[in-house]
């Protein structure tokens, strides 16, 4: 399946192949022929070819578009020499249009911008298209490190399958690089394409502009930012036919077997109009700042989540049982709402919701682990070298000191010593055997110990603070 090229073309018969013509190409260095004063000015720069070369200057070629977008980056983003910026190109308009706003945005404030490009491994030119955005990120004076994922490819749900994918390795490579924030070119179309695939029944989640990245546990620590989210398709492929850029349709996005095509066409057709950009989190951010983090999950007043507005607290709920669960498949909505008007009633609960084990008394609601839901998850044991970190059941992220093993303490608890064993008493039976024990050669430790040879991170309070709007921009992101 070929992948063809839109955009701005220069005088002369069309060539033929789907890169056939990559010297005219805007995001591609070479000899280009002039098209006009701005495309002449990038033939210009081509021209000079070779290492070494100065980034190309980001002009303001459609007033209003940029001073947008910016707007938004200087909303949430630290202004100022920082951390590096990572933003996700995928070689089509949308990221294209994004990632020549971010390069001049991140000169200005003197951040180091890296460019993400993932090869799915789908097209027969997707190695051309990486190529293609290596290129791009040269000439605009940003850092290019190109992933790729080779499957397994699923007979059924592929696009779902590409998607985790693709923000497991952007995330990874972000959080690798020292870049707490990766942007992504959504725009308005995106939101409008969701929500007519929600209307035809699925569960495809609106684009929000600011949040954490969805991979777990390898999005921990990294925020995503779509800047584009008012703005419109049309509009960018406007700008960037201005600037002279040529950028890649992706063939995937007309196929009518997914529903993500089939939306884009009946969008196309007027058949759904502009979704809603804005988000109120505010509830559930007030709510989710009354959550206590334990050496097991997490602890609210009980009071307080009865007093909380229904939607609040649904959504501080479900975040908290995927948190304290490790998980990454969210409870469904009846169940999470049946399990809400309980809490809210009086009387004790004990539930288990995505992964998560839910105790409450008349004054608290806690969130946890059991050592039965671990072993019928199947997490296996977490085998470190001295200096490797890694992540325990999505809960618990582990630096090891000295080799080690870290493992669920169900079943060593007599191997503890006596002091340790002391402690559990404040800690709830109910969570005890899902605490992280290490295993070494010095014996068995609670991993949160100061003789165990780990040093040890709880996960659930900082994701739980993600999910539910308490980190409203870049200043409030850690690792």
């Amino acid at each position: 399946m070929a992948l063809h090229l839109v955009g701005a073309r220069c005088g002369g018969g069309a060539r033929q192949g789907p890169w056939a013509d990559r010297e005219d190409l805007g995001i591609l260095p070479g000899p280009r022929r002039a098209c006009g004063p701005v495309s002449d000015r990038a033939g210009r720069h081509a021209q000079a070819g070779g290492g070494g070369r100065r980034p190309v200057p980001v002009r303001d070629l459609t007033p209003g578009l940029d001073e947008r977008v910016e707007g938004r980056l200087d909303a949430r983003l630290d202004v100022g020499p920082g951390a590096p910026l990572a933003v996700a190109l995928s070689g089509g308009g949308d990221s294209l249009a994004l990632t020549r706003i971010a390069a001049g945005w991140a000169r200005r404030h003197g951040r180091p911008l890296l460019v993400l490009t993932v090869d799915h491994g789908l097209q027969p030119g997707s190695a051309e298209w990486t190529t293609a955005c290596a290129a791009a990120a040269d000439r605009l004076g940003a850092g290019f490190r190109a992933l790729a994922w080779r499957g397994p490819y699923p007979a059924s749900g592929l696009p779902a399958a590409a998607r985790r994918a693709r923000h497991a390795l952007l995330a990874d490579a972000a959080r690798a690089a020292g870049a707490r924030v990766l942007l992504m070119g959504h725009t308005a179309d995106d939101l409008a394409e969701a929500a007519l695939m929600r209307a035809e029944g699925g569960t495809t989640p609106s684009p929000r502009e600011w949040g954490p990245s969805p991979a777990w546990p390898e999005g921990r620590g990294v925020f995503l930012l779509r800047p584009m989210l008012a703005v419109g398709r049309a509009e960018i492929r406007e700008w960037l036919a201005e600037a002279g850029e040529t950028w890649i349709e992706d063939p995937a996005n007309e196929d009518p077997r997914f529903a993500r095509s089939r939306a884009r066409h009946a969008r196309l057709q007027g058949a759904v109009t502009d979704a809603c950009v804005a988000h109120d989190a505010s509830g559930a951010a007030a709510l989710t700042s009354e959550v206590r983090a334990t050496p097991f999950g997490l602890a609210l007043d009980r009071q307080a989540f009865r007093q909380a507005g229904p939607d609040a607290a649904r959504r501080v709920l479900g975040a908290a049982c995927l948190a304290a669960g490790g998980g990454v498949r969210p409870a469904r909505t009846a169940a999470l709402e049946a399990l809400r008007l309980r809490l809210v009633d009086a009387g004790e609960v004990q539930a288990s919701l995505a992964g998560a084990q839910v105790q409450a008394d008349a004054r608290d609601i806690l969130w946890g682990r059991t050592a039965g839901e671990m072993a019928r998850a199947g997490v296996p044991d977490l085998a470190l070298g001295a200096g490797e970190v890694g992540v325990l059941d999505g809960r618990f992220e582990v630096e090891a000191v000295r080799p080690v093993t870290v493992t669920r303490l169900a079943g060593r608890m007599s191997s503890l010593p006596p002091r340790t064993r002391a402690t559990l008493a404040e800690v709830p039976p109910t969570f005890r055997g899902g605490l992280p024990a290490v295993v070494s050669e010095a014996g068995t430790r609670l991993a949160s110990g100061e003789d165990s040879g780990v040093r040890l991170r709880g996960l659930a309070r900082a994701r739980l603070a993600a999910a539910c709007g308490e980190i409203a921009s870049e200043s409030g992101v850690r690792d």
